[in-house]
């Protein structure tokens, strides 16, 4: 089955903000995607992958990178599951983020993204939140498929 030209411009955008060793990740859920049965295609914990890229190209790739050691407006993001809030070496972040003692997991993600400000009172995060509970989902599973 041929790639969806849509999962070639997801590829795209997501190349152009991962660093070259994480490639070959890619490639290799482009691989699963155009052979994994329709049904089963972008399933990960719970969420779907693919449109997990989407939501996040949609919703934090304008602050966040996935690459690396790439901070924008805010840190990246690349591995931040199972991570300490405000740990990252080389960026600057709130009092509030680090003194909160958060541990990225699914349901401290969750919380944080349908309401940063509710979670982390004081912190830097400029975002409503997203109210979406699939976007939400969907999104976490593609940030555990960089965190692995």
């Amino acid at each position: 089955m041929p790639i969806p030209v849509s999962t070639c411009r997801v590829a795209r955008r997501v190349a152009g903000r991962t660093a070259p060793g994480h490639l070959a990740r890619i490639a290799l859920l482009l691989a699963v995607l155009a052979i994994a049965p329709l049904g089963a295609r972008t399933a990960h914990a719970n969420g779907d992958v693919k449109a997990g890229a989407k939501v996040f190209a949609d919703e934090c790739a304008e602050c966040h990178s996935m690459k690396e050691g790439r901070n924008r407006k805010g840190p990246s993001i690349f591995g931040v599951v199972g991570r300490k809030a405000g740990t990252l070496s080389d960026y600057d972040y709130s009092d509030a983020i680090k003194r909160s003692g958060i541990v990225w997991n699914d349901d401290r993600l969750d919380a944080y993204l349908a309401s940063p400000n509710k979670l982390v009172p004081g912190g830097k995060m400029r975002y409503d939140g997203l109210s979406n509970a699939t976007a939400r989902r969907d999104l976490l599973a593609y940030l555990k498929f960089f965190s692995q």
